[in-house]
């Protein structure tokens, strides 16, 4: 288990733009493959995106690609998930979590929640039309 925590959320207009910020507690958050989901109201929590532990690989769902980065700086501890050009349907609380440490980061691992050993208390993302 690693102690999570996200910030950075709050209520912007369509269009803005947030950065969401989740913090690692102890070294051990610095190896692992980690990864962003949401889930808006009345809604399966879903996959948003991913980063290996060096940062060398990036996905993002389709949704958010070209719109969203997802970044870590492994000195801080932190994954970032910078969002752009926002939507309403980006309404959602988003939360970090870490991949189950030997696991691959592909296709196949990245999207199922049950692979992951540590999460948030999430951060909410509000975006007004």
């Amino acid at each position: 288990q690693v102690p999570l925590v996200e910030s950075g959320g709050g209520l912007v207009q369509a269009g803005g733009s947030l950065r969401l910020s989740c913090a690692a507690s102890g070294r051990t958050g610095t190896t692992y493959a980690m990864s962003w989901f949401r889930q808006a109201p009345e809604k399966e929590r879903e996959f948003v995106a991913a980063i290996s532990w060096n940062g060398g690989e990036t996905y993002y769902t389709d949704s958010v690609r070209g719109r969203v980065i997802i970044s870590r700086d492994n000195v801080k501890n932190t994954v970032d998930l910078e969002m752009n050009r926002l939507k309403p349907e980006d309404t959602a609380v988003y939360y970090c979590a870490v991949l189950s440490p030997g696991l691959p980061l592909n296709s196949a691992t990245m999207t199922q929640q049950y692979n992951y050993v540590s999460w948030g208390q999430g951060t909410q993302v509000t975006v007004s039309s």
